[in-house]
């Protein structure tokens, strides 16, 4: 459910738009930080990039393989699949 600062920002001319210093305080932004965009409906959703396994969603114990994101308790289950055959 999306909750409204009351906060109005202008794109400019480049199609930039500000993020308050608010709440990119209060979300642990901060600059150089990878920003990922969504789109729901009509609304444009932004949130801090934070990298997750791509089976589970767990952000914990990640590894890098063909340049996705795969946490270790996944790696386990995906072994096992070819150890029971």
């Amino acid at each position: 459910m999306l909750k409204s600062t009351g906060i109005i920002r202008r794109v400019d001319e480049l199609g930039r738009v500000v993020i308050p210093i608010e709440l990119r305080n209060k979300l642990n932004i901060v600059e150089r930080d990878p920003i990922e965009i969504y789109v729901d409906g009509s609304s444009i959703v932004l949130k801090k990039y934070e990298p997750n396994c791509i089976f589970c969603g767990s952000t914990k114990l990640l590894s890098q393989y063909q340049d996705k994101q795969i946490c270790k308790k996944c790696s386990e289950k995906i072994a096992t699949l070819f150890d029971e055959n």
